[in-house]
């Protein structure tokens, strides 16, 4: 039996998170929730995160400085982006920040699915 992967949802937004919780828990997956970047590098929890999906805008530090800040520390787990704000600068600087994904808001649950799939076998990738 496999072990499910801890995805970390990190939003402001508390509707958000409380959606993306559900999709991902409906899925099989366990679900860490946080309110900030802050919150999640204050946790125990980040450190068995198998992807993060992370929204752009954030307060304090933003979702792809939190990517900058974890690379610059070694991790290499995967981030998925979304926003409200899906500003091609943004993306390009994202993608090449090292993101798997890059979604606008709203989007649908499947192409979400295809995005963590891809995550969590470029993160499998990394482990070997």
């Amino acid at each position: 039996m496999s072990v499910a992967s801890v995805i970390s949802v990190l939003d402001d937004d508390p509707y958000v998170r409380a959606a993306l919780n559900n999709l991902l828990e409906s899925r099989g997956y366990i679900v860490h929730t946080f309110a900030s970047a802050e919150e999640f590098l204050r946790s125990t929890d980040s450190n068995d995160t198998s992807c993060v999906i992370a929204d752009v805008q954030m307060p304090l530090t933003t979702g792809i400085d939190l990517l900058t800040q974890m690379r610059a520390q070694g991790s290499a787990t995967p981030f998925i982006f979304i926003t409200a704000f899906p500003d091609e600068s943004v993306r390009a600087r994202a993608l090449k920040a090292g993101a798997i994904c890059f979604l606008g808001k709203p989007f649908a649950a499947a192409d979400l699915m295809q995005c963590l799939e891809r995550a969590l076998v470029a993160g499998d990738e990394t482990i070997e």
